[in-house]
C-alpha cells in the first residue's frame, strides 16, 4: 500500500539525516505502508577479516530497514526506537551490496513488532539470504 506523500518524505528525510547511513553509501528504496526495503555496498571498508561483510553491517541495515517500516505506521509527529533485536545470520555477507527488507509484523500503539532479511546481492546471480532479524520497536511520541 502506497503512503501519503508527505509521510514518505518525513520517512525519506530522516533516512538521509542519519550520518551512519551516508557513511556506508547506504539508499533507502520501495518505502510503503509497514515496509521499507535499503541497500548499501558491500565494499572493502565493510569486510571482516575472512573477506566477507561484517555481521554489525548486516545488522546495522536490518535494524534499520526494520525501524523505517515502523516508522511508516506512525503518525506524523510520532517516531521509533528499537527495544530489541534478535538476529540470525544464514550465511556470510557476500556480494556487491546488501538488501535489507523490513516489514511490521504487528503494529501497535505503544510496541510494534517487527522483521528484516537482509540478502547478499550481485549481478546476475540470484540473491543469497545473509540474515533474518526480529525486533521489536517501540513508539516513542513527542512530549504533549
Amino acid at each position: 500500500m502506497s503512503l501519503d506523500p508527505i509521510v514518505d518524505e518525513k520517512i525519506r528525510a530522516a533516512f538521509y539525516a542519519q550520518a551512519f547511513m551516508k557513511t556506508i553509501g547506504a539508499e533507502i528504496h520501495g518505502v510503503e505502508l509497514g515496509r521499507a526495503e535499503i541497500t548499501a555496498p558491500l565494499g572493502e571498508a565493510f569486510l571482516q577479516h575472512n573477506g566477507v561483510g561484517h555481521a554489525g553491517l548486516t545488522f546495522a541495515l536490518g535494524d534499520t530497514a526494520a525501524g523505517f517500516a515502523a516508522a511508516t505506521t506512525m503518525t506524523l509527529d510520532g517516531n521509533v526506537l528499537t527495544t530489541e533485536m534478535k538476529i540470525n545470520l544464514l550465511a556470510p555477507a557476500a556480494g556487491e551490496r546488501l538488501r535489507a527488507v523490513g516489514r511490521v509484523i504487528k503494529p501497535g500503539k505503544r510496541l510494534i513488532v517487527t522483521q528484516a532479511d537482509v540478502y547478499g546481492e550481485s549481478h546476475g546471480k540470484a540473491p543469497i539470504h545473509v540474515a533474518i532479524l526480529m525486533g521489536t520497536m517501540v513508539a516513542a511520541h513527542p512530549k504533549t
